[in-house]
């Protein structure tokens, strides 16, 4: 290992080091104690001579494992700028489309749409600004599709230091945006209409959080019709859909986020592949194989630089919400009928 003996002084200022081992997965110090405080000193003077400490528990022992720090690009906004302006453009055209061709309830959706996009990704940067995690701003993805856009991330830039702060960054923007979701549905449904079925149009088969919101809000639909989602409340149901995949716990969504939180990377594996299959079952193909190329890209989520620290009690209870976010935000793809 370069620079040995000055990791090995770092290292000793806070921790008892037992050995240095080194095996096919890379080379580590075991130590005999463990102290959150401790470590995070750590990091930051490792930091400073451009190496990244990690530990974890493996087998009643503790090991520190160290990286070199990567090179930083510079962000560009201008970039993100020209993506917002490209992605305005595009989600007013799909929801011209969407409403046959009616200008203002184009820009309605798009603004509700990009309305939840954004807050969900606004909520992951200042989630990440909080615990002092680099990322960019977001970037909104413009797309040829029936919405517009591909969605919108941030780049996170700078290792994540403990499990509390993963976890932030990763319920952080589902929960925010299902907040601004629900109020757009609310508005949408009141302005939807009922009309017939027609032959060949597409059903949108409603999540359980839109069948309440529709229950109280939208009247009685006799057989052979059926709600005509307004361009708003389709920009509502776009924005569950975001919430759902993106809560799915597969490798580094935001819900692979939370499950690799909460255990093991071994069972975080395993979560990931239950994950796939039910993102096949509801119909989301090229979700669920995106999802499958990232799992056999990236075989291992690393965690956090800290793998040893436990989540705060009123984390694992918000856990609790998100899993009932993500079920009531369960549904199958539309159908052709």
């Amino acid at each position: 290992m370069k620079d040995y003996d000055l990791i090995e002084e770092y290292i000793s200022r806070y921790f008892n080091i037992t050995g240095f081992h080194t095996t096919p997965k890379g080379s580590f110090f075991t130590v005999d104690n463990y102290d959150h405080n401790n470590f995070s000193k750590l990091i930051k003077d490792l930091d400073k001579v451009g190496y990244i400490p990690f530990i974890e528990s493996i087998e009643g022992r503790y090991t520190i494992g160290i990286a070199s720090k990567k090179e930083k690009s510079e962000s560009r906004i201008h970039i993100n700028i020209i993506l917002f302006v490209a992605t305005v453009a595009t989600t007013i055209f799909a929801g011209y489309n969407v409403a046959g061709g009616n200008i203002w309830d184009g820009i309605a959706f798009a603004l509700a749409l990009l309305g939840i996009l954004g807050v969900h990704e606004t909520a992951h940067y200042y989630a990440a600004r909080k615990h002092n995690v680099q990322s960019t701003l977001p970037y909104f993805v413009p797309a040829p599709t029936f919405i517009g856009t591909f969605g919108a991330v941030i780049n996170v830039k700078s290792p994540i230091p403990d499990k509390n702060s993963l976890f932030d960054l990763g319920f952080s923007g589902p929960l925010a945006g299902i907040i601004i979701a629900v109020p757009v549905l609310i508005i949408g449904i009141y302005l939807s209409k009922i009309t017939p079925v027609i032959s060949g149009s597409m059903i949108f088969y409603p999540p359980p959080i839109m069948s309440i919101l529709m229950y109280f809000l939208a009247p009685n639909i006799p057989s052979g019709y059926e709600l005509q989602l307004h361009p708003i409340a389709f920009a509502g149901w776009v924005g569950i859909i975001v919430t759902l995949l993106n809560l799915m716990p597969v490798a580094f969504l935001d819900g692979g986020h939370i499950v690799r939180a909460l255990f093991t990377e071994k069972i975080h594996r395993i979560i990931s592949i239950v994950g796939v299959f039910v993102t096949f079952l509801l119909g989301w193909i090229p979700m669920a194989l995106l999802m499958m190329l990232i799992l056999v890209l990236n075989r291992r989520h690393p965690g956090a630089l800290d793998n040893v620290s436990k989540l705060t009690v009123s984390r694992k209870i918000l856990a609790v919400v998100m899993l009932i976010i993500f079920i009531l935000c369960l549904t199958p793809v539309p159908q052709i009928v």
